[in-house]
């Protein structure tokens, strides 16, 4: 389980900004600590739990970059062609049969090693064949073309650090050095519950005054995509004392609990009130929007010596999104022993005017064109309700427009966040 402690999330102000939210979450909130081996075809977006250290030189050889010939720099011509006799072929995964005499050369393929004492390769379009002769043009600098064993990781050094996401790219990179699997932390285990009566299961018969259930689905795609195991524990109705059992159960075997809906002021809205009676709510407003209301607590988890870590999020679906990404996605990297990674957003222009209040971080959905001067340009979503769900369908990613910004006008620069970016 992960390491959380009572007052891991201590925070007495009413509004919590999203830097403090990450702050708090980077410095008090402990990765789960189980590690296993995985082989490497199972390895992409697990979370590297030791340094790997790199085993061999990469690349283990001096070779030819390029399709070509390999001569001796010091035989060359210094401002005229040279001409080479060609003594050999060598294709890559085989060597040259001998050593390089003076004058001479070797038909080279990219990926050969470099026979020795040849340090240059021509490539072959840049020549000129003559029988069993080879001529170079002058000007060519020493080493050209040529791949330096060890020049893109030597042995010894650390190929993957602890921490570190691992993609596709960090899987190629551990298969080029020989290794057949990776010790990484254990996946972090998520159970969600969505929450209200008016809340249905897809398929069922739906009541007029019903919806059908999205966020639970929006939820565990979003968590299984950065890595987790999300257990879907269903839909449970208003009703606080099912909610704070329902709640208890799942601490003892997961790391996280989420649940949307049921976290804001309304007399049905019973989430807080049932993590207060089976664990402690530490806060549960943050200076965003949408998706103010955001509950975070600690859940403990009888019988063991750690606790359970409590995300309480709104009910509308791009509130959902917005809050998962700004503090649901943090605290899940960090209980997997992900580094951290600032997000970055990208500056794109504006084609729309917008005002908003000062002292809350606000997140417009965009969807990105090209302008007629070639400029990428954001047009805001027509329509900006937090239940809107064709507002994260049919738009790009977020803009994100900081505490002290009050007004954006055509035009103006803005910072941009792709759903792909939020999402990895």
């Amino acid at each position: 389980m992960a390491q959380l402690t009572d007052d891991c999330f201590a925070f007495s102000g009413p509004l919590l900004p999203v830097d403090e939210v990450e702050r708090i979450i980077r410095e008090r909130v402990t990765p789960v600590a189980e590690v296993e081996a995985v082989r490497l075809h199972a390895a992409n977006g697990r979370v590297v739990a030791r340094d790997v250290v790199a085993p061999i030189d990469l690349p283990p050889f001096d070779n030819s970059a390029v399709d070509g010939y390999a001569v001796r720099h010091a035989d060359l011509e210094g401002k005229a062609e040279t001409r080479f006799a060609v003594v050999e072929r060598v294709t890559a995964g085989h060597t040259a049969a001998r050593r390089l005499a003076s004058g001479t050369a070797v038909r080279i393929f990219t990926g050969a090693p470099m026979p020795v004492g040849a340090d240059t390769v021509f490539m072959q379009e840049d020549v000129r064949r003559d029988g069993d002769s080879v001529i170079v043009p002058a000007g060519l600098k020493l080493g050209a073309n040529r791949r330096l064993a060890g020049e893109d990781l030597r042995a010894g050094s650390i190929a993957l650090p602890v921490g570190r996401r691992l993609t596709a790219q960090h899987v190629a990179l551990a298969a080029s050095l020989g290794l057949t699997a990776l010790e990484v932390f254990r996946r972090v285990r998520v159970a969600v519950f969505s929450t209200g009566d008016e809340i249905i299961e897809p398929g069922k018969p739906r009541p007029g005054a019903a919806l059908f259930d999205a966020n639970r689905y929006l939820l565990m795609g979003l968590i299984e995509r950065l890595g987790a195991q999300a257990t879907d524990l269903g839909i449970l109705p208003d009703d606080p004392d099912r909610l704070a059992r329902a709640i208890a159960a799942a601490a003892p075997e997961h790391d996280l609990v989420v649940t949307s809906g049921g976290v804001s002021t309304g007399e049905a809205d019973h989430v807080r009130h049932a993590v207060e009676t089976v664990g402690r709510l530490v806060f549960w407003r943050v200076a965003i929007k949408p998706g103010r209301p955001v509950a975070m607590g600690v859940i403990p988890a009888s019988g063991r010596s750690a606790s359970a870590a409590f995300v309480g999020l709104p009910g509308n679906p791009a509130a959902v999104y917005v809050t998962f990404a700004r503090v649901v996605r943090p605290l899940l990297l960090r209980l997997a022993g992900a580094e951290a990674a600032p997000l970055m957003a990208l500056p794109v222009r504006a084609a729309f005017a917008y005002r908003k209040k000062a002292g809350r971080r606000e997140y417009v959905r965009v969807k990105l064109t090209r302008a007629g001067d070639g400029a990428v340009e954001a047009v805001k979503h027509a329509q900006e309700g937090a239940g809107i769900i064709t507002s994260l369908t049919e738009t790009d990613g977020l803009v994100e427009l900081a505490e002290d910004t009050t007004t954006v006008a055509p035009g103006s620069t803005v910072a941009f966040l792709s759903y792909a970016t939020l999402a990895a």
